[in-house]
């Protein structure tokens, strides 16, 4: 049996976005909702927060050392030494009632991102890839909830949900250009449970969060299901692998809407959760930015 543990105790409104920095040895995560950055130091167990101004979808390192923060209406610098938040690119095309979701570096250091409506669902959002200026490339259209971005271990393969439609898909990728070619079905979910974040391990291996399936399933690269690791809340939201050797697995989970009596069933939900799986995760990719934002 998997021996799940708690970190912090801190309880998230909705976790998202965990980030193993192997620099600081910290796991950073947001709180969508709160809305918050967290970090986890792994030595001392500190667990720091950050408000930030709007609600945040996701976040990805940057070269510099500093953190890129999707808010609904821009992509910013913040810097953890000095709170301070720097703009750097407006949304593009902003619409009322939309915000960033799930985001993740490709190999190469462009950052991918996905919009939804933040109450509706409707099949509104679409899935940008910015470049290191601060240009966005427009993707793909008609997504209602934008998640599991990752990429296997040579780059050659991306993968995304469009978590309503209960599917993970495997696009043909090309590392230099940036380009997606061939879509195919990865792996199905069975409705309520939908496929949340991911992320690829070092066998590139795809560990994917099932919201209100209350486990992580790790897919092989052809799609077959090699592992099901059962978790004692029902709304996993993403997984990241760190720790100093990149052999944890820390998963983010969710707590939003929940009703008294689901809570006291579910202490953990909200919780940032650990387990030794017993394979090795990768570096995470960082944003290659310019110095020059292309602000307006």
């Amino acid at each position: 049996m998997t021996t799940v543990t708690r970190v912090g105790d801190q309880t998230d409104i909705l976790g998202e976005s965990p980030l193993w920095n192997e620099r600081d040895q910290c796991l950073y995560w947001v709180d969508i909702r709160r809305p918050a950055v967290r970090r986890y130091h792994h030595a001392s167990g500190r667990i720091d927060t950050w408000t930030m101004p709007d609600l945040v979808g996701c976040i990805a390192f940057c070269t510099d050392g500093r953190l890129l923060v999707a808010l609904p209406d821009q992509l910013a610098f913040f810097d953890t030494a000095t709170t301070s938040l720097q703009p750097f690119v407006a949304t593009p095309q902003p619409v009322a009632g939309h915000r960033f979701n799930d985001g993740r570096c490709d190999r190469q250091g462009r950052f991918w991102v996905g919009t939804m409506h933040n109450v509706a669902r409707a099949p509104e959002g679409i899935l940008y890839r910015v470049d290191a200026h601060g240009k966005f490339a427009h993707v793909a259209s008609n997504i209602r909830i934008p998640n599991s971005l990752g990429w296997s271990p040579d780059g050659r393969t991306m993968y995304f949900a469009d978590s309503l439609q209960y599917a993970i898909f495997a696009y043909d990728f090309d590392p230099a250009s940036g380009d997606i070619g061939r879509r195919r079905v990865f792996a199905t979910t069975s409705a309520p449970a939908f496929p949340d974040g991911s992320t690829v391990d070092a066998e590139g291996f795809l560990w994917n969060a099932e919201f209100n399936g209350g486990r992580v399933v790790r897919y092989a690269p052809d799609g077959r299901i090699d592992r099901i690791i059962e978790l004692p809340t029902h709304r996993p939201t993403c997984c990241a692998f760190g720790g100093p050797n990149l052999d944890t697995l820390y998963i983010t989970t969710a707590s939003q809407q929940m009703a008294p009596d689901e809570m006291a069933n579910q202490p953990l939900a909200g919780a940032l959760l650990a387990i030794d799986v017993g394979v090795r995760g990768l570096v995470e990719p960082r944003f290659v930015a310019t110095a020059d934002p292309t602000w307006e």
